[in-house]
């Protein structure tokens, strides 16, 4: 993916006929990507109950994708510019087609885990020779502007996408549609690419397969160690011992990457404060994020009681506001300059996230959902066009595609971290609460409560009692996002220090996935 933006024109021939054809065929796989992430979403308490996740093991069903596509994204690009896009665009889908029949016929955890994983690789191939092949296959200039916005228009309403369909397939089909969408879509992609799109030039270059794997099994190690000690506490053997591989594995990735003549993460970016603290308040707010529509989505379908569908339709409005205040934001940056829209949005975030940790078991969807969820979307919103255009601001042109991926990794890799963060703090409170609740539970439930309560070792859902367990955990998770999201103020007034004239002129360079 390093040289997406390279000035040239893709050859003659028939890519130059059906060319709607093929920036729907590149769209389609992009969607397909970016909705997964929160498509699954809507169904997580329908696969909890199916398939007998405790609510903090349900959170391996988000990272096992998050960790795969973010700790893997950069070499994916790589692998395509050396191998050829075209060919590996088909591949990484067919490959996430693949897992996701895995995942839509699963029959217990184990097996979801290792598809969704499985779907995260196929991601992470994909998605950055897609974003690559709009260089390949359209004319620069204004054709390959227009596709360009095409393009970052589909990534930026996947997530609204993803959470309608989820609802949807959820509530009128069951919550293994949510996987076996994808299936009968990838393989038209599959069949359509070899007409419709041209394939790339190879280019020389090596694999970093020693950053891949020791950089993504290092991540691995320091979620699975949050989430064991949610589970056995941190003086658990297994939990300290994941602790001390996922840091000795970082520590080996840095080795690496210094020592790798073409390493897939260029640490001499990080050099750049400007580019270092727009990456750092990325890690820090997808961390948040990936707690909202993981743990609300949890709370609307739970205390609330809200059909999938309704779900679905009820955080339309967090990504209304973060399309409406991008737009805003990219539309007065050159004027403003990045610093006031970091700091402002930063600043939003982190009342929206502080407005969260008051939710209750009677907290409505105005006080308890909308209210903080919009309030966060627009400073989310705020952040999303600076931090973009300060990851690639200065980047010589073979390194663009490094740049942008790096900053798409951060999220991922923040998502992942945030919310293994985020369960472990719920985990205990959660924990203290059904402790406290227990008592006058015993004392009212009826016997099919009982026998539920003695068969799942938890509170059967929509009682009281269950509500309350919720939303505590809950509210003491935010707790911990709202301080990241202030770390994120604190990099934005003391570590940015850019100025209008030191941003790039256009985004065409970095697509958010």
């Amino acid at each position: 993916m390093t040289d997406t933006l390279k000035k040239t024109s893709p050859p003659q021939g028939r890519q130059s006929r059906g060319k709607g054809i093929t920036l729907a065929v590149i769209a389609a796989t992009q969607l397909m990507v970016v909705l997964d992430a929160t498509i699954v979403n809507i169904a997580l308490p329908h696969i909890k109950d199916a398939l007998n996740f405790s609510t903090t093991n349900l959170s391996w069903v988000i990272n096992a994708y998050t960790l795969t596509f973010g700790g893997l994204l950069l070499l994916g690009g790589r692998v395509g510019d050396i191998l050829g896009r075209r060919r590996m665009f088909i591949l990484g889908t067919l490959l996430f087609g693949l897992a996701s029949l895995l995942g839509g016929f699963a029959q217990d955890s184990n097996l979801l885990l290792a598809a969704r994983a499985l779907q995260g690789i196929g991601g992470a191939i994909c998605s950055p020779t897609a974003f690559a092949l709009i260089a390949t296959n359209f004319e620069e200039g204004p054709e390959r502007n227009k596709a360009f916005g095409v393009f970052s228009a589909v990534a930026g309403s996947g997530a609204a996408i993803g959470l309608l369909a989820g609802g949807v397939l959820t509530e009128y089909l069951n919550w293994r549609w949510v996987f076996f969408v994808n299936v009968p879509i990838a393989i038209l992609i599959a069949i359509a690419a070899p007409r419709y799109i041209t394939e790339s030039e190879r280019q020389d270059g090596k694999f970093d397969l020693p950053g891949a794997l020791t950089s993504t099994l290092g991540l691995v190690g320091l979620v699975y160690g949050f989430i064991r000690a949610a589970s056995d506490g941190w003086s658990d053997p297994i939990t300290l011992g994941s602790f001390a591989a996922g840091a000795v594995l970082m520590a080996a990735f840095i080795v690496v990457e210094k020592r790798t003549a073409q390493p897939i993460t260029p640490l001499h970016l990080f050099a750049d404060r400007n580019r270092t603290g727009g990456l750092v308040m990325m890690l820090c707010i997808a961390a948040a994020m990936f707690g909202i529509f993981f743990y609300v989505v949890l709370f609307v379908q739970g205390p609330l009681n809200y059909s999938p569908v309704r779900a679905g339709v009820a955080f339309l409005p967090i990504s209304v506001a973060i399309i409406t205040a991008a737009q805003l934001a990219s539309r007065f940056q050159t004027t403003w300059g990045p610093k006031p829209f970091m700091a402002g949005g930063a600043l939003l975030v982190t009342i929206g996230l502080s407005w969260l940790t008051q939710m209750n078991k009677d907290s409505g969807y105005l006080d308890g959902v909308l209210g903080p969820t919009v309030v966060f979307g627009l400073g989310m919103g705020m952040i999303f066009v600076p931090v973009m255009l300060l990851s690639v601001a200065g980047v010589p042109g073979e390194e663009t595609g490094a740049a942008s991926g790096l900053l798409n990794s951060m999220q991922q890799i923040g998502g992942s971290l945030g919310l293994s963060i985020l369960t472990t703090v719920f985990a205990h409170y959660a924990k203290a609460e059904g402790q406290a609740q227990a008592p006058g539970f015993l004392k009212s439930a009826t016997p099919e409560q009982m026998a539920y309560f003695q068969e799942k070792g938890e509170f059967p859902p929509h009682t009281d009692a269950a509500n309350s367990v919720l939303a505590h955990g809950i509210s003491h998770g935010f707790v911990v996002g709202a301080a990241l999201a202030a770390v994120a103020v604190l990099v934005a007034l003391f570590v940015v220090k850019a100025k209008p004239g030191d941003l790039p002129s256009e985004t065409s360079g970095v697509a958010m996935h």
